[in-house]
């Protein structure tokens, strides 16, 4: 039975080929495992590829994911079973999702599969979004950062503050 989340049907050599990817980059890159850990990652928009397991019970675990990717421009795929999902995360237990952040070694894979990935989500430019949406986040950082300093008062000169003054004399008495 179809899960209600499994947008489409990956084949086996596209699954095949993630699962690789995923198991290069545990070794040479950088992934998240798990759930919060991918969601996080997707939020922020430094995942470059989602996995998720198309038997997670119960189904609302994974749900938002791939609406989320979808939000973000972030290409995901689906594997048959979260057992080997965790194998190829590098974990001796199931696993319901992973992402890659870094492909290392795995970057040739990791672009094959995310190219047929955004085929099926139906978009080209699904690599450059993570991107542009960082330079984006940068932008209103630096214009908060201008409107605060402008709005501090100017204040006089430091430097006469922190020198030393001499002491005042006062005029010699009339002898």
């Amino acid at each position: 039975m179809a899960k209600g989340y499994v947008k489409f049907e990956v084949p086996k050599d596209i699954a095949d080929k993630t699962l690789e990817a995923l198991r290069l980059a545990k070794q040479s890159g950088s992934v998240r495992k798990g759930v919060n850990e991918v969601t996080k990652s997707v939020e922020r928009g430094i995942a470059s590829l989602v996995v998720i397991a198309g038997d997670v019970e119960p189904e609302e675990v994974v749900m938002h994911l791939p609406t989320l990717c979808e939000q973000k421009r972030i290409p995901f795929v689906f594997v048959p079973a979260k057992l080997d999902l965790g194998r190829a995360a590098g974990l001796g237990v199931p696993c319901a999702a992973a992402a890659i952040e870094k492909a290392g070694e795995g970057q040739s894979q990791l672009k094959e599969v995310a190219n047929w990935a955004s085929g099926k989500m139906g978009g080209a430019a699904v690599q450059e979004a993570p991107k542009a949406e960082a330079k984006a986040v940068e932008a209103p950082k630096k214009e908060k950062a201008a409107r605060k300093k402008a709005a501090q008062p100017a204040a006089a000169k430091p430097e006469a503050a922190l020198q030393p003054q001499a002491p005042k004399q006062e005029p010699a008495a009339a002898q």
